[in-house]
């Protein structure tokens, strides 16, 4: 891999007309400590290996500068990192890893003229509010939905099919998505409904599914109310088959669902591809949370040090980039080749056929429910 990716990298920038003398500075905004601190450290590492390899292609000059913030993964303290960036003249970064921090920060990086890469953030909405500065690597929610939505339409042709959401934003959305998919092939649901978060007795809902004769159901929400609605459907007797997103990638659901939670389908992103052995180092050791999230943070450095490129946005001289505008439009305006794959963005930045699996959670020989190797055929 490794072997493929300096060619790509040092072409780049032998290609360019004016490589720049002084290096260009790269933010990361990314929890390096708290809950989150595992994925933040593998955001971090792909970042900083990434930069490496750049500079390795470049001749071992630092063309490319790393500067990482910790947010904690908390919104109030991503928006006063997008505030430093800002005034330090930052304008190009990665992050941040939540939703919730993204959009606190993406108005501050909007009006300071920077250009983010956000790996993971999934809430639909984040792309919706006509930022031209943010990007996001990962299938937004609104993504996921639709792909479950062809799942159900082609698994459950000709079968009943319903819909149920937690009534939050996050869960409606993923709800209102799998309907308008269901609705293009032409097999609507028969069932439109949903439940508070938090709720414990269901008897009524499940009353209401045992009327509607469902075959399968989706649910838009999270992880412990999957768990509750799955006891509750196999308590009355109901083989409905349980179709939901990467809300219920959570351990507690495992937990909570035990035995029920078999036959679970889920939708999330495609596995992603580990990082490229460092040359001259012995890799870094990686967590499975830093593994997952590592090679989108190594894709946006290099979607963002391409783009720069591209655009001719960096000042030879000073390494900065007066308005990261060029940047963006040169993020739009083709496909770029990275560790992911070749990477497209449409009009709101959401990645162009963002690759989506299914996967089944099935019980394991010593018990356990789990969803590793399963996959369903799309």
């Amino acid at each position: 891999m490794m072997r493929r990716l300096i060619p790509i990298l040092a072409g780049l920038l032998a290609a360019s007309p004016a490589v720049a003398q002084a290096p260009v500075r790269i933010g990361l905004s990314a929890p390096l400590t708290g809950p989150d601190a595992a994925f933040g450290q593998g955001l971090r590492q792909g970042a900083e290996q990434a930069v490496a390899d750049l500079n390795r292609a470049a001749g071992g000059r630092p063309r490319w500068v790393l500067v990482p913030a910790d947010d904690g993964g908390e919104a109030r303290q991503a928006a006063a990192n997008a505030r430093k960036f800002a005034a330090d003249g930052v304008r190009l970064v990665v992050g941040p890893l939540e939703s919730g921090a993204v959009a606190a920060a993406a108005p501050v990086y909007e009006e300071a003229g920077a250009v983010m890469v956000a790996p993971a953030a999934a809430y639909g909405p984040l792309t919706g509010r006509g930022l031209l500065n943010l990007f996001r690597l990962g299938p937004s929610d609104a993504q996921q939905g639709r792909a479950a939505g062809a799942y159900l339409a082609k698994a459950f042709a000709g079968r009943r099919v319903g819909i149920l959401s937690d009534r939050s934003t996050f869960g409606r959305g993923l709800a209102d998505a799998v309907a308008a998919r269901l609705k293009e092939a032409g097999t609507p649901e028969v069932l439109f409904d949903g439940f508070a978060r938090g709720s414990r007795d269901l008897s009524d809902l499940v009353a209401r599914l045992r009327a509607a004769r469902l075959d399968a159901v989706y649910f838009g929400g999270l992880a412990p109310d999957a768990a509750t609605l799955l006891r509750a459907l196999r308590a009355a007797g109901l083989g409905t088959t349980l179709v939901a997103s990467d809300g219920i990638l959570d351990p507690s659901f495992a937990a909570a669902a035990g035995a029920d939670g078999d036959g679970t389908v889920m939708t999330l992103a495609s596995d992603p591809p580990r990082l490229p052995e460092p040359r001259g180092a012995r890799p870094a050791p990686r967590s499975p949370e830093a593994e997952s999230v590592a090679a989108g943070a190594y894709a946006a450095v290099e979607l963002l040090t391409q783009a720069t490129e591209r655009a001719r946005a960096a000042d030879p001289k000073t390494g900065r980039i007066a308005d990261g505008r060029k940047v963006a439009e040169a993020l739009r305006a083709g496909p770029s080749r990275t560790l992911l794959g070749s990477v497209a963005f449409d009009a709101r930045g959401d990645r162009s056929a963002a690759p989506i699996a299914l996967r089944i959670w099935r019980r394991t020989a010593d018990g356990r429910l789990d969803y590793a190797g399963n996959d369903v055929e799309p």
